[in-house]
Order: structure tokens, then sequence, then C-alpha cells
């Protein structure tokens, strides 16, 4: 097997060659930190494009080895294998000094790390290329982004869908075709540096339980505890703090780590302290009881209301979280009410120009202008019907050059591609030089306004339960973005900090929602619908800027609702009117009765993470 074949060799793409390690593993189940691997295969490719070497295996875990059915991995087959750290040695031996290579690279890699740490080793990898974010930033014209399909497109064979070493085989010749198209293209490889292995996340813990009760209110001085009620602890204690907490969640608590206007008690024996949870009880109107007052009241916690009573009804939409006022984006479009009918949760296909949608089905990719004016290109782009793009790649139909756009590096590879350049006359009558394109693909996403609304169709008990958040933007070399999530309850708060998704916690404490690192232009938000915990009412997607640089200097951010790492969108947005501001609500996941409906937001705040955090209800230490 050679990646040089074909008439480009990788020795000659600069850039593009590396030496490469192509992984695939199959697993017991979906969550690392849980489940095992039971197969690995590494193929290892030299920068000539070249096979070094080889490795496979099955391994017996342990344990159960779950979806016999998607696998063909039966306890009867994995008895006998050697154990994970039978053979962590060999692994590394083929993966240190090498770009580790997967498609859906963070699922593998995040696999590989844990058994790594379960057998106390390292995993020698330094950095990651995921072939599923390569594929969706060369978008190639196919109707999802699934190995087998991306094999058939790129005609590469595929025997054994699901058997590691031929899966890794096939991987190798998608790499290939990739690394050609995104040359092609002049499209930065989204490598992502990889944390030390002694990295604490991938040591393995069990998952933390959300509390079952809804928030009953305030403490009522001379009242009763009640299951549900937000306590947080703050100052010296008798009692050890984790023992409180523990006797806490024990009882029906929700044990907090911060205070907030929801808060139902701050437990202190030093209510005048100046540590910041007392001082915001006080601004709040918390009640503060002592250590030995909450003591007594645990001997006897009267019942809660459970969540799940609460999920069944229709809720009305709840209040919006205390949060500084928004600076101004252009132009806001008001969210739908509650009863307005939503878009049938299927995928659209693609369109022929209809009147009034002359640019339907085509993708416009807008260079040059002031960020005022390619911000009113992009939208009058969405209002014809067109689908706003953020960066180059092979599904862009044309490019609208706006003063200055002469000058984007780009520019070099519109020419190579012969991609028509339009003015912005262009777009006063598009319908005179603009055709639909012929369907390349049997579909197109939905193209979102900000503001708008699809629904998210859950099938419990397949992987299309599991819907993932994308978004992407163009390369920034003088700033870092990050996406993050928040698992708000019913009073738009986070029940514990937990709930709080981010680079440095990204997984929820029951692994329902996660963030997943696609390059350093890409970011998403996995949410597992059909098993988020019933308190959890939305999950809001966001995005900061690290640094003093804001959402103008970064331009737009596209977003996209996929089910599943390798399904086609059902919807995209493009969310690009942020001047100042320096973090943005990018998506809200809500429940609707017993819908789920993503929301496209585009709502930009000039203040910090920080600040966004706390304003959710998340103790953020400055």
């Amino acid at each position: 097997m050679s990646l040089s074949t074909s008439g480009l060799g990788l020795s000659a793409m600069g850039d593009y060659a590396h030496d490469w390690a192509l992984v695939d593993v199959e697993t017991s189940g979906l969550i690392a930190r849980r489940d095992r691997v039971l197969s690995v295969a590494v193929v290892a490719v030299g920068r000539d494009g070249e096979r070094t070497g080889e490795f496979s295996t099955l391994l017996n875990p342990g344990c159960d080895p779950g979806p016999v059915d998607v696998h063909g991995l039966t306890a009867e087959r994995l008895r006998g294998a050697p154990t994970f750290d039978q053979v962590a040695g060999k692994i590394a031996e083929m993966l240190r000094g090498r770009v580790f290579v997967a498609h859906n690279a963070q699922f593998d890699y995040d696999f590989l790390a844990h058994e790594f740490a379960r057998a106390r080793m390292w995993l020698p990898v330094s950095q990651r290329l995921c072939t599923l974010a390569l594929s969706r930033q060369v978008d190639p014209p196919t109707d999802d982004m699934k190995l087998g399909t991306l094999a058939a497109h790129y005609g590469v064979p595929q025997q054994r869908a699901h058997d590691a070493l031929d899966d890794t085989r096939v991987l190798a010749g998608i790499l290939r075709a990739s690394l050609r198209d995104a040359a092609r293209l002049g499209l930065p490889l989204p490598l992502v540096p990889c944390p030390p292995r002694q990295d604490p996340s991938f040591v393995p813990q069990p998952p933390k339980t959300p509390c079952a009760y809804n928030n009953p209110g305030r403490l009522i001085p001379g009242g009763p505890l009640r299951q549900g009620m937000k306590i947080a602890i703050t100052g010296s204690t008798a009692v050890s703090r984790a023992e409180l907490v523990a006797r806490g969640v024990s009882a029906g608590l929700n044990m907090m780590k911060s205070v907030s206007r929801h808060t139902s008690a701050l437990v202190s024996n030093e209510p005048a302290s100046v540590a910041a949870k007392a001082r915001r009880a006080v601004a709040e109107g918390v009640p503060v009881i002592d250590e030995q007052t909450f003591l007594r009241l645990l001997a006897d916690v009267r019942p809660g209301t459970p969540h799940e009573g609460a999920a069944a009804a229709v809720a009305p939409a709840p209040e919006a979280p205390s949060l500084p006022a928004p600076s101004l984006l252009v132009p806001s479009l008001p969210a739908p009410p509650s009863d307005a009918p939503v878009p049938a949760p299927r995928r659209p296909v693609r369109p022929a120009a209809t009147p009034g949608k002359p640019l339907s089905g085509r993708r416009v990719l807008v260079l040059g202008g002031t960020h005022a004016v390619a911000v009113a290109a992009r939208t009058r782009v969405v209002d014809l019907g067109g689908s706003a793009a953020v960066n180059l790649s092979a599904s862009v139909t044309d490019v609208l050059l706006l003063p200055g756009g002469e000058a984007d590096r780009r520019m070099r590879r519109v020419t190579t591609l012969e991609l028509p350049v339009r003015d912005q006359r262009w777009l006063a009558a598009p319908a005179i030089t603009a055709q639909a394109p012929s369907a390349a693909r049997s579909y197109e996403p939905q193209i979102l306004p900000r503001g708008g609304v699809v629904d998210l169709p859950v099938t419990t008990g397949t992987l299309t339960a599991e819907w993932h958040v994308t978004a992407a933007w163009a390369p920034q070399a003088g700033c870092e973005i990050d996406v993050v999530a928040f698992l708000l309850d019913e009073e738009e708060q986070v029940i514990c900090d937990e709930d709080f998704v981010f680079y440095g916690a990204p997984e929820s404490p029951a692994g329902t929602v996660r963030l997943l690192t696609g390059g350093p232009a890409e970011q998403s938000i996995a949410i597992d619908l059909g098993s988020l915990p019933p308190a959890t009412r939305k999950i809001v997607v966001a995005a900061a800027i690290d640094g003093t640089a804001t959402f103008g200097d970064v331009g737009a951010i596209q977003i996209g609702a996929a089910p599943g790492s390798s399904g086609a969108p059902l919807a995209r947005a493009t969310l690009d009117a942020a001047t100042t501001e320096r973090t943005m609500l990018l998506a809200e996941v809500y429940r609707r009765g017993p819908l789920w409906r993503l929301r496209a937001v585009g709502q930009g705040y000039d203040h910090g993470l920080g600040t966004l955090a706390r304003g959710y209800g998340v103790d953020i230490t400055d």
C-alpha cells in the first residue's frame, strides 16, 4: 500500500508530507473513560507515502464486548487475545514521532489515551489529524462523510467494514485523496496538538450523577430543606467539605460550587466573610445558615419533585440568563414563537433556481470588503437562497469579489480552479447569470437565517440520537477560538459546574455532551439527545476568543447540525454580524415538548467567557 500513487507523491507536497500513523480501533461502546478497546490496527507511512510498518491485534477487554452486531467481536473471539497492557509497548513504538491519523480521530485518540493510562503509560503522540475534519474542509460532493461513502467516492476498495485493519487500509486511500484535494484548494491541514499523557482527564473516573429533583426555591427561615434545593458551602467547616457534600447529595440536595440567584441557601460559619460566595449571597438575598443548622436540617429533608415529571410537560420558554447587555448585532431577527411551525426534519433536496431565490443550490465565498460590507453581502446571498461559505472548498460555486479581495491569498487558487468571480452588481440581479448547478448531491442542508429554527429528529437506541453542532471559521494567525457548551435546567442555570463543557473539561458528567476538536478552525459539540438527563432543558453552544481580538476580526462563523460525527448536515447557518464582541452564543438546542430543536442564535457580548459562564451559574475564579 502506498500513498504516493496516482500521480502525486506526498514527498512533493511540502506541508502536506508527514510521517503518519493511521489508526483504527473497535470498541465496546462510545464513552472512552468507561468502555474498552476490542481491536486496534496501526499502519505506519513515511513522508514519501510508502508503508513502513503494520500492526493489528484483537484485545481481551475483560468486559462485555458491547454491540456485537456492529463490530462482530464476540466474547468467544476475544477470549485468549492479549490484554492492552501486553501490546501497549508495540503500539507506542508504531505511534512515536508520527502524526496520529484516524477517521473521527478524537474518538480513537481518546480511547487509546485511556487505555495507555490504565496501563500506566503515556500515549506518545504530539499531534493528530482527523480525516473526517479534513473531508469537511474539502467538502467533496458526497451525501455524507462516512468512511464507506468516501471510499466509494475516491474509488478505494473496502472489503470488511468495522474490521480495524481493513478500515485502516481504506483510511490510507482516503488520506491520499484528501491530501491531494487539500493541496489543490490550498487548505491548511487541521493538525491538532495533543496534551501530554499525564493529563488527569485521561485517568478513568466514575461518572457523576446529576440531581434528580427540580429546585423548589429558597430555604424559608425556620423551614425544612427539600430535595432539589441548590446548596453551596464556603469557608472552613468542622466536618470536612467532602463529607458535607456527600451527605447533601445522599439526601437529594443539589450541592453547588457557586452562588447565583437560584441558590436555595449558602452554608457558612462566617456569614460576614469577604469570600466571593458570601458577597454574592448577600447581593442576591440568598439565605445563609451555619454548619450546625445545615446538619440538623439534613436529618429531615422533605421529598422533592423529580425532573421526569417536568420533562413530560410542554413548558413555556424559559427566561434568558442574567447577563450583561449585549452589544448590537445587525440586523437581529426575532426568535420564532413557541407555537410557530418549524421545518420538517428531513434533509432538503437540492432545489432548482426559483423566483425570488435565484441562488438556490449555490455556495458563495465572499472575499474582501470592509467587515460591514462583507456582512451585508453574505446576508444578501442567504436572502437569495444561497449558502455563504467561510472557506474555499470543493462545494464553492461562486466567488464574490469585494474591494480589496484581490489581495486575498485564496484568489490564486480561485483562478486556478476557474471558479466564477462576481462583483457586487451580481447580487443586484443574479438571475441573469446564476443558474442552479448540476445536482452533485442528492440534497442540500437547510440554510437557517439568524434566529432560524429546525427540528432535530431523535431515534433512541441508534447513533441518530447523537447530534453534532460544528462551528468552523477561517484559520486565524493571531488568536484562538474556543467552543463551549452549557447544559441548563428550567431556570437557565447549570445544575452543577461540571455542566460547563470546555477545553479543560471536555465532557459533561454523564458523557452526554462532549467537546470535539477537529482542527484549529473547527470544533464540535456532540449531544446525545436520547440520553440527556431530564433536568437538562437546553444546551447553549457558544464561542469565545482568547486574547484581545474580536469576532469582527475573525469574520463569519459557520455552524452546522448533523446526525452523528460523519452524517450530512441537516442545517447550516453563517453568523457574521459581530463586531466588537469577544463571546458569542452560536446555537441553542432545546426541548419543546417531546421534540428537540436547534436555533441559530448569533448573539455577541463584549465581555469574556468568565462573565458569560457566571451568568449561567458556573463558579469561575479569575
